[in-house]
């Protein structure tokens, strides 16, 4: 059966490590998630958004599941209304 590159990560999520913007300390974020509280001082870190598959392809719930493809849209809508609000997006550390 194919297995569409794009939805690796999703399907398969590896961290990624992010700063903080309030306090400095390293985040974990998982490559299947849009944000994470920051474990120092509670600060919401969000990643850069960048367009996956996801968004567009017309197979994505079949390709990486429903509640993975729940948890992505669910996560970008609520990175969209952060960035609305005025939070900055953080650079990624590593």
């Amino acid at each position: 059966m194919f297995q569409c590159p794009g939805a690796i990560k999703i399907r398969e999520p590896i961290p990624e490590f992010f700063k903080c913007p309030t306090c400095g300390a390293e985040v974990e974020i998982w490559t299947h998630e849009q944000s994470r509280k920051c474990q120092r001082c509670g600060e919401e870190v969000y990643k850069k958004h960048v367009p996956s598959c996801i968004e567009w392809c017309k197979y994505a719930v079949d390709c990486v599941g429903e509640e993975a493809y729940n948890r992505y849209i669910k996560g970008k809508e609520r990175k969209k209304e952060s960035d609305e609000n005025g939070v900055a997006e953080d650079n990624q550390d590593r």
